[in-house]
């Protein structure tokens, strides 16, 4: 991954050439930042660029032994740890199992992934996956070896939020001290789910949302329609998965809007038949789904507010979607929205601690129907 594949983020790319510039590359390095922003695209671009032996200026030369291995992902020094789950083949599973699906996963989507694409590649979308024991041992292990190659052994952790509380202690030690020339690069979507012996031991890389021109400009190049970027990029919130999702899959975007739409409906009729039918049916989706479900569910919730106070200008809504908060945003008004949104975000909270989804959905809209109900 050369740096100018990665989209945008001009001032973390520069950021990151300083340290090995400065020769001031830290050995354990957190990248922070919400799905779709290449924050494993930036960890990769600069990995290749650490051991490029025909440096460029600002860019990896592409063409050395190092970089043609990076490029395939198969460098001897670069290892790879990811959340992982039994399936029929292996029982016992821990990353390398899956290496040669990864590298294709990466590979095929230019190394901006998200869990449910994961998932949904190593047929686990029902499970909970973790970074495991096993993994953890892995990771002493291959680092106690001398590297084969390169200057540098890179050890890319990818949502390191999924390590495992009973696995985390093996690598707190190596993690704070290393051998020599190494470097650990974490991934992350939330640090809050990461426990703080693993984060007081990194450098913070906080990766923003992608800037919308840079979107843009991306989508055109893959020659999207001008009018479809358009209506797309307000929702996307700097998200390239969900950009290029909303693009090519109406079928979720609508999912989630009328599912919203009967979900609003359902509480404020506050019919407790309705409401366990209605919890049920969300039970039969997978949490990854249901997430996404009440991420976006938040976001209404949040324009709503926006709506009630005609802010016209920061509005971000389709068409579908604004008229239906203009019937709906007399019901959820600034009185009733800080109270939902905390609750929704609980509910996504306790969803990733495999909460179970029928009863955490009865509990969130009798709630939520309580204070629709509210003038």
């Amino acid at each position: 991954m050369l740096f100018s594949h990665v989209i945008g983020q001009d001032a973390i790319k520069q950021r990151l050439l300083s340290t090995i510039h400065r020769q001031r590359v830290s050995h354990a390095q957190l990248f922070l930042g919400n799905e779709g922003s290449g924050k494993l695209a930036l960890a990769l671009a600069y990995a290749q660029y650490l051991n490029c032996s025909d440096k460029q200026g600002d860019e990896a030369c592409g063409k050395c032994a190092s970089c043609h291995k990076y490029q395939n992902l198969a460098h001897p020094d670069l290892h790879f740890i990811f959340p992982v789950a039994a399936t029929s083949k292996h029982k016992n599973p821990q990353s390398d199992n899956f290496l040669q699906e990864w590298r294709s996963f990466l590979i095929e989507n230019n190394a901006y992934v998200n869990l449910s694409g994961w998932y949904q590649k190593i047929g686990i979308e029902k499970k909970q996956a973790i970074i495991n024991t096993r993994d953890c041992n892995e990771i002493i292990k291959k680092l106690s070896y001398e590297s084969y190659e390169s200057e540098y052994k890179v050890m890319i952790i990818w949502m390191v939020e999924k390590l495992h509380y009973a696995a985390a202690p093996k690598i707190l030690k190596i993690l704070e001290e290393p051998p020599p020339k190494t470097v650990f690069l974490l991934i992350s979507e939330n640090h809050h789910l990461i426990i703080n012996t693993i984060l007081s031991r990194t450098q913070l890389v906080k990766i923003p949302p992608l800037a919308n021109d840079d979107l843009r400009n991306y989508l055109l190049q893959r020659n999207y329609s001008a009018q479809h970027i358009r209506d797309i990029l307000p929702l996307a919130n700097g998200n390239l998965i969900l950009a290029e999702k909303l693009l090519n899959e109406d079928d979720e975007l609508n999912f989630r809007f009328s599912h919203f739409v009967k979900w609003m409906r359902t509480n404020y009729a506050y019919k407790m038949q309705d409401i366990l039918e209605f919890s049920n049916e969300m039970a039969k989706y997978s949490r990854e789904k249901n997430i996404a479900f009440l991420q976006y569910a938040l976001r209404m919730v949040q324009q709503s507010l926006l709506v009630n106070y005609q802010v016209e200008e920061h509005i971000r809504l389709t068409k579908r979607e604004k008229e239906f908060m203009q019937k709906f945003h007399r019901f959820l008004h600034p009185g009733n929205i800080p109270v939902i949104t905390r609750e929704i975000n609980e509910a996504i909270h306790h969803i990733q601690r495999n909460a179970q989804l029928a009863i955490l959905y009865t509990d969130l809209s009798l709630i939520t129907g309580k204070h629709l109900r509210k003038k």
